[in-house]
């Protein structure tokens, strides 16, 4: 059942804040990757000594080949490789020794290829003994898991996870094609054959859902927001594609005719290419957008605020031929527009998001997002350096940015790393323009773009914690456009000092931005 939120008319909080931008991921600790148990708590400890009040993360759903947080295997599950493992160990549900096969694994790095297989051996073998070692009260809490979410989504997850095992990992349309146009009698058959790996699934999707709403208890028990992300695309080798394929525009076999990107950018001048199928706007306009309005509200049961990814795609989006090489074929599509801001208001009261709305942004798009008082994005890394550049275009009601997770790190950005797309006279001229706006030194470019933030009219302004720790292009999260070697930066536990993290809130505080919320 739908309930309206009681949020505020705008998103963001009424004082002036500072955050962090962190994904799950980077969190240090033993296990070869960030997990959401101890060492989440830990940083959400350091963020309050650093007098930050917001941690924005990215998507954190299932990913697959690529690893890329925006290309999720189901948009409601979450991605059981941020479980954390010494939580299970407590609960009985692993021993430590079991655990011990994740020792050995980079701690400055995630490397998936080696971390996957070990930590789905240890989740599968800690479903495994969830009914003989859980206590009555937490298999009670995973009954009322099942109630809220088995039909809506879970057991459409849970058929797709195990179908795609048993294809090789491929993506469903090259399933057999009974299962993957989900015949009922295939189905069944494999609800028969397979019930104990169906039950697997959903614990393992119970644990992180319970691992998590500690976490965002813990979280606003420190006054600390969690600050979500959701992308406005499904990927098409997904369960959402799978089992709701009304909602996207596909053939009868499952392939779409157009996929998504955007046109050449600051990031490509081939532009992007996503390749996500289209939404089918008329089908969810004809259900009342039905669908959106329980996405929204499955997001924003996870976080405070939530982030959309390419807000624009709402008033208009650019559909590129299937089999286009590049976004450069392309064309601009209508979107929804304000019906389905109309309808999720209707449902949920005022909305807890954000409009990622960079790149190519009309006056279109700033009317609808104006319209219903969303607050937008600011990238200081996009800005300085532009003629005519003043901070006063930064307004209240917005998130002011050094750089986000598709930007290299401040530091990177001012030296110019070997990949960067500018010119060397653009580089040398945004030295001298932050250097010239921020009186700042060059030895410490980061601290002078986060102060520049931090002085900006934004009611919240983030940085990646790579800025806040003054770290070069090697530590950089993603790079647009490109396939290897992304989503993999770790933070090292002792990079996160006292002393840094004092620093930190010294410049928090000098700001004006360390007012609880």
């Amino acid at each position: 059942m739908l309930t309206k939120t009681t949020t505020s008319e705008l998103a963001l909080p009424a004082q002036r804040q500072a955050g962090v931008c962190l994904h799950m991921t980077s969190l240090p600790g033993p296990f070869g990757i960030g997990e959401i148990g101890d060492a989440a708590l830990a940083f959400v400890d350091s963020m309050a000594r650093m007098n930050l009040r917001v941690w924005q993360f990215l998507p954190t759903g299932p990913t697959a080949f690529g690893d890329s947080p925006y290309q999720p295997l189901s948009t409601f599950a979450g991605n059981e490789l941020l479980i954390d493992t010494a939580t299970l160990v407590r609960a009985g549900l692993l021993a430590s020794n079991e655990a011990d096969t994740l020792l050995g694994l980079p701690a400055h790095s995630v490397d998936y290829g080696r971390l996957i297989p070990k930590k789905k051996a240890l989740l599968d073998r800690a479903a495994g003994r969830f009914h003989a070692q859980a206590d009555s009260g937490i298999k009670s809490a995973f009954d009322r898991f099942l109630e809220s979410h088995d039909e809506a989504w879970l057991h459409d997850y849970a058929l797709f996870r195990i179908l795609k095992t048993r294809h090789g990992e491929r993506p469903w349309p090259e399933w057999a094609p009974p299962l993957a146009h989900r015949e009922q009698g295939a189905l069944r058959k494999l609800e028969a054959d397979c019930g104990r790996a169906i039950e697997s699934i959903k614990i393992i999707q119970f644990l992180f859902h319970r691992q998590w709403q500690r976490l965002h208890a813990y979280a606003a028990e420190r006054g600390v927001l969690m600050f979500g992300d959701m992308p406005i695309y499904i990927a098409l080798d997904s369960s959402d594609a799978w089992a709701n394929r009304d909602i996207v525009c596909l053939d009868q076999d499952g392939r779409p005719s157009q996929v998504a990107g955007v046109p050449p950018d600051y990031f490509s001048e081939d532009g992007q290419l996503w390749g996500n199928p289209l939404y089918d706007w008329k089908a969810h306009a004809a259900d009342g957008y039905g669908w959106w309005i329980e996405r929204l509200q499955h997001s924003a049961a996870l976080a405070d605020l939530v982030r959309i990814d390419h807000f624009r795609g709402f008033e208009a989006y650019w559909s590129v031929p299937a089999g286009a090489g590049t976004a450069r074929v392309g064309e601009w599509i209508p979107g929804p527009g304000a019906a389905i801001f109309d309808a999720m208001r209707a449902a949920l009261g005022n909305l807890p998001i954000v409009a990622e709305d960079l790149g190519v942004i009309t006056p279109a798009v700033e009317a609808l997002r104006d319209r219903y008082h969303i607050p937008g994005m600011k990238v200081l890394q996009f800005e300085v350096g532009t003629r005519g550049f003043d901070l006063g275009v930064v307004g209240e009601n917005c998130v002011c940015y050094t750089g986000t997770h598709d930007n290299d790190t401040s530091v990177g950005w001012f030296l110019g790393s070997p990949d960067d797309n500018r010119s060397r006279d653009e580089i040398v001229r945004t030295q001298k323009a932050l250097l010239d706006i921020g009186g700042g030194n060059p030895e410490t470019p980061h601290e002078d773009l986060v102060r520049l933030a931090f002085s900006s009219r934004a009611k919240l302004a983030i940085a990646p914690l790579q800025d806040y720790l003054g770290l070069g292009s090697e530590a950089r999260f993603n790079t647009p456009g490109t396939s290897g070697d992304n989503w993999r930066w770790r933070v090292l536990p002792d990079q996160l000092s006292p002393a840094r993290m004092d620093r930190v809130g010294e410049l928090v505080d000098t700001a004006g931005r360390s007012m609880a919320l």
